[in-house]
């Protein structure tokens, strides 16, 4: 059975708003300067981060003032840049009270709480009738839950008839070990990897009809690749980004996790798919 306390655990930044206005201050903003573009590098937390987020987007054709769900928001990044961009409403839910805490605090930093509001729930039984929301999306958060079926079917019922749902996800494609930390997970309890063939059984399952599959495996080795060399070459990493999060633990997470994907262990896959 899963131990949600464990995933919320692995999260735990313990002062992660301090940190994240002390990032800002050495990059000469404030909390009444600061812009989503700002804090993009730390607050799309999942890999790509903005350049993911934009070509994950150009294909869910999410119409303006849609009310949208974010599975797994975290701070929240994703959903202020659909609120932004296509002008909806979006609900976001994550087991973190921290990243939910903190998500809201950015929010009214950038004065979008009008368009935004981020819950801590529980995406295998969340408090919201059924058919409230115009579509959804979950960004890197599947890896965390073991009931694929239930998580399916639970969004399925909070989604209208019609409406798409984009899934971003790192999945399992063969048979292997990987190495811990990853940025998901610390040890083997809490990672709950699967493959496209089981995540597709269970949104089908659930009564989606999936439209697209795409292998972002490529895009992720350049996009770190290229991170690496902006680094080195900048003297050092950025006052604000993905080790903001993830603090000392961030290079072996991020190595241990591309030596997954350059082994072929595991992909970063979108997959889109329509409720019937």
């Amino acid at each position: 059975m899963q131990n949600n306390n464990a995933v919320s655990e692995h999260y735990v930044h313990g002062d992660l708003l301090k940190s994240i206005k002390t990032a800002i201050t050495k990059l000469g903003k404030t909390i009444d300067t600061v812009s989503i573009d700002d804090l993009a590098p730390v607050d799309e937390f999942h890999i790509g981060g903005r350049l993911a987020t934009e070509n994950f987007f150009s294909q869910l054709n999410f119409r303006q003032d849609d009310h949208i769900l974010d599975v797994g928001c975290g701070l929240g990044g994703a959903s202020r840049f659909v609120a932004n961009k296509f002008n909806n409403h979006v609900t976001g839910i994550d087991l973190t009270s921290e990243y939910i805490e903190t998500g809201n605090s950015l929010t009214s930093w950038v004065n979008m709480q009008n368009q935004i509001n981020l819950k801590q729930e529980n995406a295998l039984s969340m408090s919201f009738e059924n058919d409230l929301f115009d579509g959804g999306f979950m960004m890197h958060v599947g890896m965390n839950i073991e009931n694929k079926d239930q998580l399916f079917k639970e969004i399925s019922r909070v989604l209208s008839t019609g409406s798409t749902f984009g899934v971003y996800d790192i999945m399992r494609n063969k048979d292997g070990e990987l190495t811990y930390p990853v940025p998901w997970s610390s040890e083997t309890s809490t990672n709950n990897l699967a493959t496209i063939d089981q995540y597709k059984k269970a949104l089908t399952n659930a009564g989606f009809t999936i439209t697209i599959i795409n292998n972002r495996s490529d895009f992720a080795l350049s996009f770190f690749k290229e991170l690496r060399e902006k680094t080195k070459s900048n003297g050092g990493q950025s006052p604000l980004g993905l080790h903001t999060l993830m603090k000392d633990s961030t290079p072996i997470k991020l190595k241990n996790m591309v030596e997954g994907i350059s082994a072929e262990l595991i992909f970063p896959i979108e997959i889109i798919a329509q409720k019937k």
